[in-house]
């Protein structure tokens, strides 16, 4: 492997660390606030593809625009399902394995609405991940609640069962996205079958 390739591999592991270390540091002090960074993610995006892809519209796109549309209502949705995801007491390292659990919705998309087949080394493989995923919720939801010594046994007790249910909202939130983007990717597969690549527009 050339150094070019190898720089570019550090930079987006540095990139992806960077990524997570400040996004819970800011989801401490305000877990509302993936809202606010989705919205300038897309108004960046936006800003760049307006300027530098279209030439302000002058420039006629490969793909339909409403093409493009579909894909970004499917995007907007998956960030905003896992921002939401943040408020109901989902840690972070789950959500990120959620996020990062993508083979199983993936394979099952493929299977469902592209009649795609895999290997049997391929489905082990992904059963695996998705074991290791389900123990990992499952463990987050046992992990010991907390305890207010401020209140009663019984109150305390009801807040770890008012706190479970909005972990299962939470989870079914994440799983939602997991499926939303699986969808996606599939949507996005079809588009570069029709139209040709054009990552750029």
């Amino acid at each position: 492997m050339n150094v070019k390739a190898q720089l570019a591999i550090l930079m987006v592991l540095i990139g992806c660390g960077c990524n997570v270390i400040f996004l819970e540091l800011l989801i401490q002090q305000d877990p509302g606030c993936g809202n606010l960074i989705t919205f300038s993610q897309f108004l960046v995006i936006a800003i760049e593809g307006l300027v530098f892809t279209t030439r302000f519209l002058t420039v006629k796109p490969q793909v339909p625009f409403q093409s493009w549309i579909i894909l970004v209502i499917m995007f907007f949705l998956v960030s905003v399902s896992n921002n939401y995801a943040l408020n109901f007491n989902i840690p972070m390292p789950l959500h990120m394995i959620f996020r990062a659990g993508s083979l199983m919705a993936n394979m099952m998309m493929g299977i469902v609405l592209m009649n795609k087949r895999y290997s049997i080394t391929k489905y082990l493989s992904v059963l695996m991940i998705t074991l290791g995923i389900t123990v990992c919720t499952i463990m987050s939801a046992k992990s010991s609640p907390k305890v207010d010594s401020t209140k009663t046994d019984s109150e305390n007790a009801t807040q770890a069962e008012e706190d479970k249910f909005w972990l299962i909202i939470g989870i079914s939130l994440l799983t939602f996205a997991l499926f939303m983007s699986a969808r996606m990717g599939i949507y996005q597969e079809v588009i570069y079958g029709k139209f040709g690549k054009h990552p750029k527009e």
